[in-house]
């Protein structure tokens, strides 16, 4: 996959979390997500067991190879291996990206994450594919996130790197704006889409913000006026 190609799977890039989903089934919250018009979808589920994770994970397979999104695994390399995943996504802590690119396979996508100049000397060591940049806002989705960096934080690691950005922590359709500014190439969602009354709603409003910002006024097809 092209640069290129990977900035407009990321677009708009969901974040799961179970508990956040309010008792609903988690599968139609992404199958709603993925009409309203998300890109990627990361399989994000740390206190489920493995077996879970993969049953999940199979069926957002189904769902995001049907809606043309990628799907990414947080952490797990065995999971993203038996649900044929596009890729994982590895924090600072994780198994080392050469491990998951050799288990993987050279076709997969291997995200890293960074929220400081640190981080991004670590990320960039390893020959990750794209970045996850935050937490931009205060967020409680995402407990071990760290002290907010803010857009200007997002903006200098933008200046310090040329591969793909999602700005991720507590991005709405209404604040995002700022973050495609500083140079994000899409954003990570997880509450205001999960947590959501409605999910396809909420994922079309984000989907169509981003749009706006990168070309002044287009609009995801698939939206609908309200």
């Amino acid at each position: 996959m092209t640069r290129a190609e990977l900035i407009r799977q990321l677009k708009v890039y969901l974040v799961t979390d179970t508990r956040l989903a309010r008792g609903r089934d988690l599968r139609e919250v992404v199958s709603a997500a993925l009409a309203g018009g998300v890109t990627a979808v990361q399989l994000r589920e740390k206190d489920a067991s493995t077996l879970a994770q993969v049953e999940l994970g199979r069926a957002l397979r189904q769902l995001t190879r049907e809606a043309g999104a990628l799907l990414i695994v947080n952490d797990r390399v065995d999971v993203a291996v038996a649900i044929e995943a596009d890729g994982v996504h590895l924090g600072q802590d994780d198994l080392p990206v050469a491990v998951a690119r050799r288990l993987l396979g050279p076709e997969a996508i291997v995200g890293g994450s960074a929220g400081n100049a640190e981080e991004l000397a670590r990320s960039l060591a390893t020959g990750v594919d794209y970045l996850g940049v935050g937490p931009i806002y205060v967020t409680a989705s995402k407990a071990d996130a760290g002290a907010a960096i803010g857009p200007a934080g997002l903006a200098a690691i933008r200046a310090a790197t040329d591969l793909p950005i999602v700005g991720i922590g507590g991005v709405t359709a209404e604040n995002l704006a700022p973050v495609m500014r500083a140079g994000a190439d899409g954003v990570a969602v997880i509450s205001a889409i999960v947590s959501a009354d409605d999910a396809r709603a909420a994922a079309r409003d984000i989907r169509n913000a981003v749009e706006r910002d990168r070309s002044g006024s287009a609009q995801f097809p698939g939206s609908v006026q309200r």
